[in-house]
Formats: C-alpha cells, sequence, structure tokens
C-alpha cells in the first residue's frame, strides 16, 4: 500500500480536533516481514539522502517528535534512524529546564541545539513544551521568572505560538527543513502500555509515579495539543499527526514523511572545478604506477 504523507499533515490555519484524527488505520504492511522489508527501504534511501546532505552543506534537517507519554518516540527514533551516520545526526531530549535555562528566553535553551548545516537534527520533546505541560500546569509559568505583566495566560499562549512559527520561518529561511510529528495515542492504548511496562520486569524503569499523575491530565493535554497544532502548522513547518496504536505502522509512515522531505530538496553532490579534476586525474596516474 501506498504511503501518503499529505493525509496525516495539518493544513496551516487548519483547525484540530485530536477526537476527529485516528489512533490507528489500516496497516501499510501485511506482515511481520513484510514491515521489515518496507522500513528497510526507507532506512537504506534515508541513509542515501543522509550522504547527500553532509556532501552537498546546504541545508540541515530539524525532526521534532512530541507525544503523550509511551507513545513510542523513542523507538521511532531508534528504528527509522537505524541506518544514518551517527556522526551526521544529533538527539537531544529535554527535561526539565535547569537554573540556567530559566534565566533565558523559552527558545533559548533549544537554539543551542540546533544542527549544523548538513546534519540532522532530531529533538526528542521540544520548545513546544513551552505551550503544553506549562500550559496544563501553569505553576511551572509562574516559576520561570517572567514579569507580572507579561503572565497574562489568555494571551501569553498566542504569544508564544507567534514566537515559535517566526523562530520557524527565520530557520527556514537559513537553509533548515523543519518536520514535526504528534505521534497520536489512544488513552487505551496508552493504559495497555503503562501495565506492560508494571508486569515487564525488565520495562520497570520506563514507569515513574508521574507517569501516571499526568494521564489524569489527558483532557487538559488534547485541547492544549489541539491549541498547538492548529496554531503552529504552517507550509514550512508542518505537523504531522501520526497515528501511534501500532508502532510499526507509525515508523513506516514517519519514515516515508522523512525521506519525501529530503528528496524535495534540491541537494547535489559537489562538482569538481576544472583545475580539480585535472588534479584529481594527475593523482589517478600516480596511483596507478
Amino acid at each position: 500500500m501506498h504511503i501518503d504523507p499529505t493525509k496525516f499533515r495539518v493544513k496551516s490555519d487548519e483547525k484540530v480536533e485530536l477526537t476527529k484524527w485516528p489512533t490507528e488505520i489500516q496497516p501499510f504492511y501485511k506482515s511481520k516481514e513484510n514491515y521489515q522489508e518496507i522500513l528497510g527501504k526507507h532506512v537504506k534511501g534515508l541513509s542515501t539522502l543522509q550522504n547527500l546532505l553532509y556532501a552537498s552543506n546546504r541545508y540541515s534537517l530539524l525532526l521534532i517528535f512530541q507525544a503523550m507519554d509511551a507513545a513510542g518516540k523513542d523507538g521511532a527514533i531508534k528504528h527509522v534512524m537505524s541506518g544514518v551516520n551517527p556522526q551526521g545526526c544529533q538527539v537531544f531530549s529535554f527535561k526539565h529546564p535547569s537554573v540556567e535555562e530559566l534565566e533565558h528566553d523559552f527558545l533559548w535553551r533549544s537554539t543551542r541545539c540546533l544542527p549544523e548545516r548538513g546534519r540532522i537534527g532530531i529533538f526528542n520533546r521540544s520548545y513546544y513544551e513551552e505551550v503544553l505541560i506549562v500550559r496544563v500546569h501553569p505553576e511551572i509559568l509562574h516559576a520561570q521568572g517572567i514579569p507580572e505583566e507579561l503572565l497574562d495566560e489568555e494571551d501569553i499562549w498566542e504569544s508564544r505560538y507567534r514566537s515559535i512559527v517566526n523562530f520557524e520561518k527565520h530557520l527556514q529561511l537559513n537553509g533548515t527543513r523543519i518536520v514535526k510529528f504528534f505521534l497520536h495515542l489512544s488513552e487505551e492504548e496508552q493504559r495497555k502500555r503503562f501495565l506492560e511496562r508494571i508486569n515487564t520486569p525488565e520495562k520497570n524503569w520506563k514507569f515513574v509515579k508521574n507517569d501516571l499523575e499526568e494521564r489524569m491530565h489527558w483532557k487538559s493535554y488534547a485541547k492544549a495539543y489541539e491549541a498547538c497544532l492548529s496554531s503552529t502548522s504552517t507550509k514550512h513547518a508542518p505537523w504531522y499527526v501520526v497515528p501511534a496504536d501500532d508502532k510499526r505502522n507509525a515508523r513506516l509512515i514517519i519514515s516515508k514523511i522523512i525521506v519525501d522531505t529530503m528528496e524535495g530538496l534540491k541537494m547535489h553532490y559537489p562538482e569538481p572545478t576544472k583545475e580539480h579534476r585535472e588534479e584529481l586525474l594527475s593523482f589517478r596516474k600516480l596511483l596507478a604506477k
């Protein structure tokens, strides 16, 4: 089956209602072996495109992953990027901000981790946490040291959306292509995965009390995501809502979107100058002897 990325893309200015976006769809694979074959083709294509990205040294790619807990972000990154040269890829996970980071604007710590030209950057969670978890837990916002006159909770989220959109447009104008994935997990599937983590000893480390506490805010997070996706999906930095109840299917969708995005870049291997070509030919004669 053909994977059409446009079916998962949030259009600019689209009003997102997550209840209308499926968490599970008809799989794009027929069996485990077929899944591995399709993913292998995507991974191989991605590896080739990464080499071209590095050699051309004109663009960088930023992949952003956001989701509810247990949606499969780590697994998707691990499997989809398995064929990528580690030297050309950087992965950052953003936890609770440090004291130093809290002394700066909310985009500062992410800016320091942006990928250089020729490289792929992956944000496992990102600056979008500042309009998601911070919105669900306003006490975090009030602990950020922002001047009182700027803490109007009716205006600050729209203000941050504008800052993010402008920031991403700035990156796009400087050669960074941004693709954002929201792994759309159902509440029931999260419950099953939490139970699996508890019942499987080698997965116990993945589950902490806070996971259960955050689950109690499911509806609030859904509203925060809806507002975020509606306000920040643009032509130059689109959001893709990926059905995540089936991990394998999600990985195939994500890998296809990344490959298509990179194929859409105008990349080519550097062509040697006439002088360089003549020099190479002379080197070849020496090596042939």
